[in-house]
């Protein structure tokens, strides 16, 4: 039937062509017509879409020419392609230097934990479990001084310059502390410690 048919209707143009026949079909079509430019008017086109949507790039042209620039949507991506590096996470000494240079803030921490760490699992001498342990945590410090002194530390840098002071050297100060009171015949005596484990205790 005549209403609906498509005003672009190759068909539809050539009824129009044929004579008086096609007289109640056109006023159809202009019905057609009406609404389509009711659509138009209403800032949507007819036969595409918005310059968003797929289809609408003869819509999204612009009258020189050129196509529109899509439009960067303002959402956080679903997934995350990178990150940014932290302050301080460049390389510590420059490119052409050898991989263990470049990150020597890291190993030097790593290698001195490592060291505490064989020390308590071998046990060589007495006190080798203070000792060691008192290690651990002087690498920490050790992470926290060289966080705050060296401008670039490599992968030692792992947050905000603050945070990783704040951690390494809070989680250091703890093991060293807890070194020096733990027990028998603790290096460090500390009074308020001692009446809270005989209060837990009573």
């Amino acid at each position: 039937m005549g209403a609906g048919t498509s005003p672009a209707d190759p068909a539809s143009a050539g009824r129009e062509a044929d004579g008086p026949d096609s007289a109640a079909e056109g006023g159809s079509t202009a019905t057609g017509n009406t609404e389509a430019g009711s659509g138009a008017e209403a800032g949507r086109p007819v036969g595409g879409s918005e310059a968003g949507e797929p289809g609408g790039g003869a819509a999204s042209a612009e009258p020189g020419g050129e196509a529109a620039a899509p439009r960067r949507s303002r959402r956080f991506p679903l997934f995350t392609r990178d990150t940014a590096r932290p302050e301080g996470g460049g390389r510590a000494a420059p490119g052409d230097a050898p991989a263990p240079a470049r990150q020597w803030p890291l190993l030097t921490v790593l290698c001195t934990a490592g060291a505490g760490l064989l020390i308590v699992a071998l046990d060589p001498f007495a006190e080798a479990f203070r000792i060691g342990t008192i290690l651990i945590g002087a690498a920490l410090i050790a992470g926290a001084v060289l966080r705050w002194v060296v401008p670039s530390v490599g992968m030692l840098a792992v947050r905000s310059r603050f945070t990783d002071l704040v951690t390494y050297g809070l989680m250091g100060t703890l093991i060293v502390l807890l070194a020096l009171v733990a027990q028998p015949k603790p290096w460090l005596d500390v009074p308020i410690l001692e009446d809270a484990v005989r209060f837990t205790i009573r």
